[in-house]
């Protein structure tokens, strides 16, 4: 595929052109691919879209997606993206006190990336918490899971809200949290958090 051969003018438009022009009857991760490969040749790699984002693009035009492949290749794709910014384990959002350090990696790599000019990998690094925090979010919303890690996952929740909305404001932000009635009361309840001070 040659960037310049392409008429669409709009991410969109290039998205169904050359899915048109694969003439495929449904769509997986090989399409997706080639699709991303146009996109990235003829927007930059700045304009790249997920997997999912392109299937979503596609099956609003009526492409039949092979949905288990679609996911796969979305899943691998993130993977990749996001460990090219940060290794898995270098975060730990399991309880309060791990998840402090590993906001305050998130934030350190946010000024960097920002120092950059990286827009790119500033994205991601926001799809990433948000990411993170979606699961924390789920994880305080279940029934299967103990009242401890609920509740630390709610406030693992919010505080990853405050970072994502005010980063610059978080470390002063979180501060004040911990020394909140509310948080103090929520740790002497539970006598579980003595080491967040």
């Amino acid at each position: 595929m040659k960037a310049n051969r392409w008429r669409a003018h709009t991410k969109q438009d290039l998205i169904i052109e050359v899915w048109e022009d694969l003439d495929c009857e449904s769509v997986g991760a090989q399409e997706l691919a080639q699709i991303q490969q146009a996109v990235s040749e003829s927007f930059g790699e700045g304009a790249l879209e997920s997997p999912a984002a392109i299937a979503r693009t596609l099956a609003d035009e009526g492409a039949v997606l092979r949905h288990p492949e679609v996911l796969d290749f979305d899943t691998q794709w993130r993977e990749q993206n996001l460990t090219a910014l940060i290794l898995p384990d270098e975060l730990n959002f399991s309880d309060l006190v791990e998840s402090s350090k590993s906001i305050t990696k998130l934030d350190e790599l946010r000024q960097r990336l920002e120092g950059e000019g990286d827009q790119v990998r500033l994205r991601r690094l926001r799809e990433l918490a948000l990411s993170i925090k979606g699961e924390s979010q789920r994880l305080a919303q279940s029934k299967i899971v103990g009242e401890k890690n609920r509740v630390e996952a709610g406030e693992i929740a919010q505080w990853l809200t405050v970072w994502l909305q005010e980063p610059n404001m978080f470390e002063d932000w979180l501060s004040l949290r911990r020394r909140s009635p509310e948080f103090i009361q929520l740790l002497e309840k539970r006598d579980w958090g003595k080491t967040i001070h």
